[in-house]
């Protein structure tokens, strides 16, 4: 794709003021996951005696499709836009989480998907990106027009915790809480403040720890390694099988064995058949997302860029990070996606949502002495 700079339609203009090694970064890692779904297609759908299928594989492709164009269309939105569509992103999101309390299909214990034509659709989802967006929105605010900033992104986040506490999703609720905290501190919040609400979180935590037995069987297997859990173990064996390349594309065979190989397992899956190498990619991969786009929203001129990037390139490492640390032991389990690597329609289009925002706020539009994006 080659663009003049001199060509002013709306196209060229994407194409010069976008992050290209972000978005070249982040087209890597959908073609890695389409390649990991193949792999683990087989494992998720038979075993080691009984032949699967890829019909996981094919939902991914149609999922990545989708999600590309997700991606590109959120890429073009103006700042503006922006908090309008993440306003009614988190309102639909939010409702849509309470329904399931209700009405919801319940997997696992855990009531947080609703099927829909099929499929099964997690709207929590999508209450990170939708949130990272308004807070950013109203703490800008704050610094620009002295509005209530913190106060109402509290009043935002509890909401939401609360409905992802009685889901459970104990996973989802921890890396929303710390996204709050992380842009209240970007934001400029006092210290105590912090404090404060780092004490709530760990009063969230210890509730959760006494509310939900799988939280408890979790921490207990992370803490104590000689009872460590049969995905955890799994996990570790198909890292050590794998070694620096890999058995080979198909060859594996602890993937047969490790529930949720195509979800949350699917970096082990990716140590298994492709070795040391493809982790260290795919890791690498985030890191390039992740950094370069917090790089771009330091450098904006408006504190709403500057908050709403942040937030949204936040929400993708830490995402990542999480997944990544829990197949290598180094995290207690969380049963948390690897974002465009693991299988799920959901998961593929809150993040496609997530990473097309931060590319658009990141864009470098340029813009007349003084005047700052709205």
């Amino acid at each position: 794709m080659i663009y003049s700079r001199a060509d002013n339609s709306g196209l060229s203009r994407w194409w010069w003021t976008i992050d290209r090694a972000s978005l070249l970064g982040i087209l890597c890692l959908i073609a890695i996951g389409l390649v990991l779904a193949i792999a683990a297609s087989p494992a998720a759908t038979g075993s080691s005696q009984t032949a699967g299928n890829f019909t996981y594989a094919l939902r991914q492709f149609a999922f990545a499709l989708i999600a590309v164009s997700v991606l590109i269309g959120a890429s073009f939105l103006d700042p503006k836009q922006m908090r309008q569509v993440a306003a009614s992103i988190f309102a639909f999101a939010l409702i849509g989480a309470i329904y399931i309390l209700f009405t919801g299909e319940s997997i696992n214990g855990a009531s947080r998907w609703v099927r829909i034509w099929g499929f099964t659709l997690q709207p929590s989802e999508f209450l990170k990106p939708a949130f990272a967006v308004l807070a950013a929105a109203f703490l800008a605010d704050k610094l620009k027009h002295n509005f209530p900033g913190e106060a109402v992104t509290l009043a935002v986040l509890t909401p939401a915790v609360i409905v992802l506490l009685l889901q459970p999703d104990v996973g989802q609720t921890a890396l929303l809480i710390m996204l709050g905290g992380i842009m209240l501190f970007f934001s400029g919040l006092r210290y105590y403040w912090l404090v404060m609400l780092a004490g709530g979180g760990a009063a969230l935590a210890t509730l959760a720890y006494f509310i939900h037995p799988h939280v408890r069987h979790r921490i207990a297997d992370f803490v104590d390694p000689s009872s460590q859990g049969y995905q955890v173990g799994l996990a570790a064996d198909a890292f050590s099988a794998g070694g620096i390349m890999g058995v080979g594309p198909g060859a594996g065979t602890i993937k047969y064995r490790l529930p949720d190989a195509h979800t949350d397992f699917i970096f082990a899956v990716a140590g298994e058949e492709f070795g040391f190498v493809l982790c260290i990619v795919i890791a690498a991969l985030f890191g390039l997302v992740t950094i370069r786009l917090l790089l771009r929203s330091a450098r904006a001129s408006d504190p709403f860029a500057q908050l709403a990037g942040a937030g949204l390139a936040i929400v993708i490492g830490l995402q990542a990070f999480i997944n990544m640390g829990v197949s290598l032991s180094i995290l207690p389990a969380k049963g948390m996606t690897l974002p465009f690597v693991s299988y799920g329609g959901s998961s593929q289009l809150a993040v496609a949502l997530t990473l097309g925002l931060a590319l658009g706020i990141t864009r470098q539009r340029p813009q007349l002495p003084g005047a700052l994006q709205r």
